[in-house]
């Protein structure tokens, strides 16, 4: 992906901006200082996830090539950590692509990518004990997970109309101006899903290094490296997070903007 096409990537949509012009157009100096702010905030934003992106996908192809030295598999490595903690009802599976991996809590299966699941890399350790780490939470039920898993079909009801309701209520700004609104408490239950994401994610990672580190899987020539592929992996849930959060902040100065004319 070019640098270009990833900064896209975080803005709104194309007909949602050129609706937004209307609102622009009456702005006031404050208002339009408002509206540069948030602008250069989405670039920031969009170029330290351009940023952490290369940084994850350089750190993970370097810590693919050193090995374990016990030879295991990231399959294995989730397995022994799953049975570590008393759990027998999880299964682990391959799925195609590259860092396609994750935890699914309704079939309680442990999904690794065909890298992660046949290497025997310290990043394919790493990668496997992180999501065995979601299945440890769901198995002692932890909070943030519960509740983002309650969060999960709601994102997915709202997430096929949000966008249409939104552009359809910056069309009708001046007619019907509650549509907007309706289009932007949609769009906050997905900010607020990304955020409920970030201690859910730490904690895997949290899991993860402390077991590898006790099961003996990473030593303390390998141990820095797990941890630092899992950081870069989790800062790209921060900058997501932070990218919703942006876009949230400019559709509701579209809204307040037009309570001013």
């Amino acid at each position: 992906m070019t640098l270009i096409s990833f900064l896209a990537s975080f803005l709104p949509s194309g007909e949602i901006i050129l609706q937004a012009n209307y609102y622009g157009n009456g702005q006031s100096s404050t208002q339009m200082g408002g509206t540069v702010l948030i602008w250069i905030l989405f670039g920031f934003i969009a170029l330290a996830g351009w940023i952490v992106q290369a940084q994850l996908q350089s750190r993970f192809k370097k810590y693919s090539s050193l090995s374990l030295r016990n030879g295991m598999t990231g399959k294995d490595v989730a397995e022994k950590m799953l049975h570590d903690h008393g759990i027998y009802d999880v299964q682990v599976i391959s799925t195609r692509g590259h860092l396609t991996d994750h935890y699914n809590p309704m079939n309680k299966t442990i999904n690794l990518s065909e890298p992660v699941y046949s290497g025997t890399s310290v990043a394919a350790a790493a990668v496997a004990a992180h999501e065995t780490g979601h299945a440890v939470q769901h198995a002692v039920s932890y909070a943030p997970l519960k509740m983002r898993s309650a969060l999960v079909p709601v994102i997915s009801a709202t997430s096929r109309w949000v966008m249409w309701v939104i552009l359809l209520g910056i069309i009708m700004l001046q007619t019907f101006p509650a549509l907007l609104w309706v289009g932007i408490a949609m769009f906050a239950l997905t900010t607020i899903f990304s955020f409920v994401t970030l201690p859910v994610e730490k904690n895997a990672t949290n899991r993860a290094l402390a077991w590898l580190s006790n099961a003996g899987i990473t030593d303390v020539s390998n141990q820095s490296q797990a941890v630092d592929a899992l950081r870069w992996a989790g800062y790209t849930y921060v900058v997501a997070a932070l990218g919703s959060l942006a876009t949230l902040i400019y559709y509701i100065m579209i809204a307040l903007g037009s309570n001013r004319r």
